[in-house]
């Protein structure tokens, strides 16, 4: 049995991905990580049929009380890198699903991976169209040297742009920068109208009501362009399948990887 314990079991994807493992007949959830909720049962508050699992206010203590296998971290972006590091340093694997942190931060964190012998995974976005989002961006930059990427949300999400975002922009990169044809000097009016520059990508974030989660490269070329874009409704179902593949997958590696993708077959 893989011994899980999910910070953020009691958010809006923590939840959904806690009865996923809690589900699942390899997996034993054994412990949460919540502020609001902490002392009391998530077995109650998830409302499923278990003998009471604890929920503590921080990762200090959990390490302490709780014997586990993979740390899930689906907190928020000021309390991320130290749960993570934390968790790292006591020779836990790490999944990571928070979004917020930064190419810095990963460096951080792929150090603390290697020195310590552990396996942390990064996904933006468990779903499985993210995935298909990625790649297929990732194939069309190779063709088409001029892009961006807006991403949608809801309006009280906190951090800008998302992690799917920074993710993808991180990836593109990697595949060819893309043409700049006005430069920051050249421009005229704010400059901050064009978005952010994340590895020379330019990345552009929506925050209004309506929206859930949703992200989109755009491509051009004279006379043609190609958009690809990738939706969620309200339901974190989508992210579940691809939390429970890679808590399957993380320790079949050892330091750092960045996407869902890096331990799926295509």
């Amino acid at each position: 049995m893989i011994k899980v314990f999910i910070a953020g079991g009691t958010g809006w994807a923590g939840a959904a991905l806690c009865k996923g493992v809690f589900n699942h007949p390899n997996m034993q959830l054994v412990g949460a990580l919540s502020r609001t909720h902490k002392g009391e049962d998530l077995a109650q508050i998830l409302q499923i049929d278990s003998e009471p699992i604890p929920i503590y206010e921080n990762i200090e203590i959990a390490l302490d009380k709780v014997d586990f296998d993979i740390l899930v971290e689906y907190t928020k972006p000021n309390s991320t890198k130290n749960n993570i590091l934390k968790a790292t340093e006591k020779g836990k694997n790490v999944i990571v699903g928070t979004s917020g942190l930064t190419d810095a931060d990963y460096a951080d964190i792929e150090k603390a991976a290697n020195r310590f012998n552990t396996s942390i995974l990064a996904v933006g976005n468990f779903a499985l169209t993210v995935v298909l989002l990625q790649k297929f961006s990732e194939m069309a930059a190779k063709y088409i040297p001029n892009f961006e990427i807006i991403d949608y949300t809801h309006e009280d999400k906190i951090d800008a742009p998302s992690g799917t975002a920074r993710e993808l922009a991180y990836r593109l990169s990697k595949v060819q920068k893309p043409n700049k044809y006005v430069t920051e000097d050249e421009l005229m009016g704010d400059q901050a109208s064009r978005g952010a520059n994340l590895n020379d990508v330019q990345v552009h974030s929506v925050r209004l009501p309506g929206h859930v989660i949703s992200i989109e490269t755009i491509f051009g070329l004279k006379d043609e362009k190609l958009l690809i874009r990738h939706d969620s409704g309200a339901s974190a179902e989508p992210y579940v399948k691809g939390g429970l593949l890679a808590i399957e997958k993380v320790g079949t590696f050892k330091g750092l990887k960045r996407g869902l993708d890096s331990i799926m077959e295509f």
